[in-house]
């Protein structure tokens, strides 16, 4: 059986926007039941945008209903007559001019929609750089004026893989340092003794006096 694109988006937009089980799901994606459950309630992929699969070729939304009606069925892929596309070796990314005057904007969506993601990271999706990330952050962009949020996916500026694989690097560094913070502050944390109350001289212990 193929590969699904991108399996975790996938199962998100499945989880969304179907009625499919879970081991429906898990079936077709190849992620395991307990992850499609997760991704149901919100535990994994928080904030990941789904991938529809009828918009690649991947399935029909007649598939998708025919599995929807039995819950024993299993999703099957569609036949696809166009080579898979291959992958490009790393380098730089380029940027069509047409498309250059756009990065602003994608920079704005990325600094608003996922304020987790490093200046350095938000540059390399849109194929600009740190400093122009940084303009546009603190508004001191030459054309902030003109400056609207876009997707940068819808701009074809970087894919949708591209994004989530990001996405999820930044949240699971951020989880780490948070962790690590907490577990320094535990160990360098001064346990208090207890207060010594102050005791009135009035009520303090006098010492015994012989009776006369």
């Amino acid at each position: 059986m193929s590969q699904v694109l991108m399996p975790k988006a996938t199962a998100v937009w499945l989880v969304e926007n179907t009625t499919l089980t879970f081991d429906q799901i898990s079936a077709f994606t190849g992620l395991h039941p307990l992850e499609i459950q997760a991704i149901a309630d919100g535990e994994v992929a928080g904030g990941m945008t789904g991938y529809d699969p009828t918009t690649n070729g991947q399935l029909t939304k007649e598939e998708i209903k025919r599995v929807e009606a039995d819950g024993n069925a299993r999703l099957k892929l569609s036949p696809r007559d166009v080579p898979m596309p291959q992958a490009r070796s790393k380098g730089p990314r380029y940027t069509p001019v047409a498309k250059r005057q756009d990065r602003p904007d994608a920079i704005a969506w990325l600094l608003k929609t996922h304020p987790e993601l490093q200046d350095s990271q938000v540059a390399k999706l849109v194929g600009s750089t740190k400093s122009t990330v940084q303009s546009v952050k603190d508004r001191s962009h030459w054309n902030m004026q003109n400056v609207r949020q876009r997707d940068p996916v819808t701009l074809g500026l970087c894919s949708l893989k591209d994004l989530n694989d990001a996405v999820d690097r930044a949240r699971r560094k951020a989880a780490r340092e948070d962790a690590a913070r907490k577990k320094d502050s535990a160990k360098s944390g001064v346990v208090e003794e207890a207060p010594v109350a102050a005791v009135d001289p009035a009520e303090a212990d006098q010492p015994d006096v012989a009776e006369q």
